[in-house]
């Protein structure tokens, strides 16, 4: 299993479509066997979900995400646990013991700023990306 983390100094960053890294585990037998920085390239919103699926990642554990990112890795086949803050390495722990606090709602609060008409639910997120925003 491989989990990835939106990553910041140590810490869990805030905004999925802002991440300029991830942390990514490997896990085998419910523990860490290795650890791994990488930068996105510049890549953000829609295309991160791409990136992940690359690396052949199976869960993301993030801080805000918004919807068209949400839809992107459902596709992608990822599972998502948003709404996670503080250290990286501690939220990997909790979650390989069944104990990280998350939130299924999770959305990026700011995130609805950028659209028209009431946000991601009026325009339909599911048939494009939402990148670009």
């Amino acid at each position: 299993m491989k989990i990835a983390v939106t990553y910041e100094n140590g810490q869990i960053f805030q905004h999925f479509g802002h991440t300029e890294q991830f942390k990514f585990y490997e896990i085998e037998n419910g523990v860490v066997v290795s650890e791994s920085v990488e930068d996105t390239n510049g890549n953000g919103h829609g295309a991160l979900a791409g990136f992940l699926q690359g690396k052949r990642v199976d869960i993301l554990i993030c801080g805000g995400i918004g919807g068209g990112a949400q839809m992107a890795l459902a596709e992608a086949g990822i599972q998502l646990y948003g709404g996670v803050s503080g250290n990286a390495d501690d939220a990997v722990e909790a979650f390989l013991k069944e104990t990280l606090i998350y939130n299924p709602n999770v959305k990026c609060d700011h995130h609805e700023e950028h659209h028209h008409e009431g946000g991601c639910g009026s325009h339909g997120c599911g048939s494009h990306s939402c990148g670009g925003h």
